[in-house]
């Protein structure tokens, strides 16, 4: 198995995801004015509607252009569409006037239109569902942080934690930045990735733990790289493989259903890629942050206690925290110990 020196390229991979990260909401915020709020964040009507003689969405939404509606194919029959209409607050009777005007339009366009169901969205209904969606995510990432603090450790859990926001941060940047449009099939998206995400996460870090405890004459970071690149042909033929699926829809599908594709394509791709740069790396920082503190620990209290023989004790202190490494991987190791009681077995026998 070759091993990749994947720590090599953490500060390099950290600034560019925050590079990434600051260009899309800076150009999100203040250069297209905000997200993309589809209908079911805004305030408006929904009609559901059948129309045998249009063709396809397309048509539905060039006929009524003066409505500047959204339009997606409803059921594989054709024929049914759901057009979303965005209140307008500055007309009165909004509901009653654009049902009225939008069922004229459509069967002097079309001949034949009839409207099956309409709904109006109010706007304290979309405001709460934008409240209730926030707030969902952030109860759904203080569970993530509780259930991996309680697997692993603190440090495990906060890098978890910080490459999932890493995602959700890069992929609504490029939503917004893209002006892709932000409705339910969105909320929907991001909470897929963040469980995509944190699988490819634990995975790693499970593997991680696991070659700590084996694997006593390697460095931290060089156990990291081992466990990554152990680890990293299951990590990408799984992403390839969730990704021929996705792109599958992406292509053959329309509407809302390709956007939520579109979505789910970045996210892999950028949950993958933080599973790796991101996730990990952090957990090196905080690893490395806690041996200096207990390094610079030992050593005030060798000066504090024996002034004499400060440098010979601060130097032995030194090797027993960080120990020399061995170009071992966990394999050879395991090897040389099965031959090592294989060889003692014999013995025992020979003696006998």
């Amino acid at each position: 198995m070759k091993e990749f020196n994947v720590t090599r390229y953490r500060v390099p991979a950290l600034i560019a995801s925050a590079a990434f990260i600051l260009i899309f909401w800076t150009y999100t915020l203040f250069i297209v004015g905000g997200f993309n709020f589809g209908i079911d964040f805004q305030a408006g009507l929904n009609i559901t509607v059948d129309i045998p003689a249009a063709s396809d969405e397309q048509a539905v939404r060039d006929a009524l252009g003066e409505y500047n509606p959204q339009v997606q194919t409803a059921g594989d029959e054709g024929g049914r569409f759901i057009v979303r209409i965005a209140d307008d607050l500055e007309m009165d009777n909004f509901q009653q006037v654009t049902s009225r005007g939008v069922s004229e339009t459509l069967k002097m366009k079309f001949g034949n239109a009839t409207v099956v169901s309409e709904e109006y969205i109010g706007s304290s209904f979309a405001s709460n569902l934008a409240v209730q969606t926030i707030w969902l995510t952030l109860i759904a990432l203080g569970l993530i942080l509780l259930y991996v603090w309680f697997r692993f450790k603190l440090n495990y859990a906060v890098s978890a934690i910080t490459a999932v926001f890493h995602d959700v941060l890069f992929l609504l940047g490029f939503i917004g930045a893209f002006q892709l449009e932000f409705s339910t099939a969105t909320i929907a998206a991001v909470l897929t990735i963040i469980g995509y995400s944190l699988n490819d996460t634990i995975v790693i870090f499970d593997r991680i733990r696991e070659n700590s405890r084996i694997v006593k004459d390697k460095s931290f970071r060089e156990i990291i790289n081992l466990s990554i690149s152990q680890s990293l042909s299951r990590t990408l033929i799984t992403s390839l493989t969730t990704l021929l699926a996705v792109v599958a829809i992406l292509v053959l599908a329309s509407g809302t259903i390709r956007t939520f594709a579109l979505s789910l394509v970045i996210g892999i791709a950028v949950g993958t890629y933080s599973s790796i740069f991101v996730a990990s790396p952090i957990l090196l920082t905080w690893h490395d942050r806690d041996a200096r503190k207990t390094h610079k620990a030992v050593t005030g209290s060798v000066h504090h206690d024996s002034p004499g023989s400060g440098i010979a004790a601060v130097s032995s202190k030194s090797k027993a925290i960080a120990p020399e490494p061995v170009k071992q991987t966990a394999e050879e190791i395991a090897e040389a110990t099965n031959k090592r009681s294989k060889s003692k077995a014999k013995k025992k026998k020979k003696k006998k």
